[in-house]
């Protein structure tokens, strides 16, 4: 039987208010894992500063940034000058990265005026979300908190309250977090065993992401976008289960230093072709042994939380 096709319908952020736009944005990025959060559009005067955050740069340093939430049909290049042009007087230690997300539409002939803008004030990052491109990345990382917004339910006045709310998954049991965990063991780097000369495509970024996934909820493609938020072990309720995972990102981290080690003493060692980019290693048999063991104890640590659990070296 054919399948029945259906539609996302968009998001009206125009039937909302200032106040509910801007809770939706912190939520958003509380979840998204900007830290030190401040809301100062809640308190008025707030200087072209509705959110205040650090957010995680490309070479994975952290910027103080400012988020401007235009709960408006467009954003004027006039109006984007005047909010950023207040936030970088506000910000005496300087301002290097703005946001705006807009409720409505932006043209690319407004984003170049907006750009040359930030340019002029010495702002080096910006970013700017149109409403649609808001809702994308709500569906990525929040469909839940933009499934609540959008079917009434209240949502906290305190940014305390949003943090504590967008930072959880409600109504998540472990075992279904822990499921949703599972995925990024899923992968070649937990289930290939290493040999004497083994094919080792970027398995230090694969294991590096497997930590950040666990550890933060935010899982990351090898190129460092964004596959999608799961709850991280520090969702977890049950102090036995929130343990074992713990246990098994240790051990993924033990992992991570076993590798790095076999690199320096040359136990594990590019080939010798000559081709900067040859994924191809050799792998001493102690340093094989070494990986595979450690591995083994990561997974078998993940299944003591979750007997389901069925990736295995092989």
């Amino acid at each position: 039987m054919p399948r029945v096709s259906s539609l996302v319908q968009r998001i009206h952020f125009e039937d909302f208010g200032g106040t509910e736009f801007e809770r939706l944005v912190f939520a958003y990025h509380v979840r998204a894992g900007w830290t030190d959060l401040a809301w100062y559009g809640q308190t008025g005067g707030d200087s072209g500063r509705d959110i205040v955050g650090n957010y995680l740069l490309d070479d994975g340093s952290r910027t103080r940034a400012i988020v401007q939430c235009a709960n408006r049909a467009t954003l004027t290049q006039a109006k984007a000058k005047t909010d950023m042009t207040g936030a970088v007087a506000a910000s005496p230690q300087g301002l290097k990265a703005f946001k705006f997300v807009v409720r409505g539409a932006v043209s690319a002939s407004q984003r170049d005026g907006v750009a040359a803008a930030a340019s002029s004030l010495g702002i080096e990052h910006l970013t700017i979300w149109s409403g649609v491109e808001f809702e994308e990345h709500l569906r990525l990382v929040g469909e839940d908190l933009l499934r609540r917004f959008c079917d009434g339910e209240v949502f906290p006045d305190r940014p305390e309250d949003l943090r504590d709310f967008a930072s959880d998954f409600p109504g998540l049991t472990d075992q279904e977090a822990l499921r949703q965990m599972a995925a990024v063991f899923d992968r070649p780097a937990f289930r290939t065993h290493f040999q004497q000369e083994s094919s080792l495509p970027a398995f230090l970024a694969a294991i590096e992401d497997t930590i950040a996934a666990l550890n933060t909820g935010i899982w990351r493609t090898r190129e460092g976008d964004t596959i999608r938020r799961i709850p991280s072990l520090h969702n977890l309720r049950d102090p036995k289960t929130k343990a074992d995972v713990v246990q098994a990102a240790q051990l993924v981290d033990q992992l991570r230093r076993v590798f790095v080690a076999g690199l320096r003493d040359k136990s594990i060692r590019p080939c010798g072709c000559g081709q900067p980019d040859c994924p191809t290693f050799m792998v001493d048999k102690g340093a094989a042994d070494a990986l595979d063991e450690t591995r083994n104890m990561a997974l078998a640590a993940f299944r003591s939380a979750l007997p389901s659990f069925d990736v295995r070296l092989g």
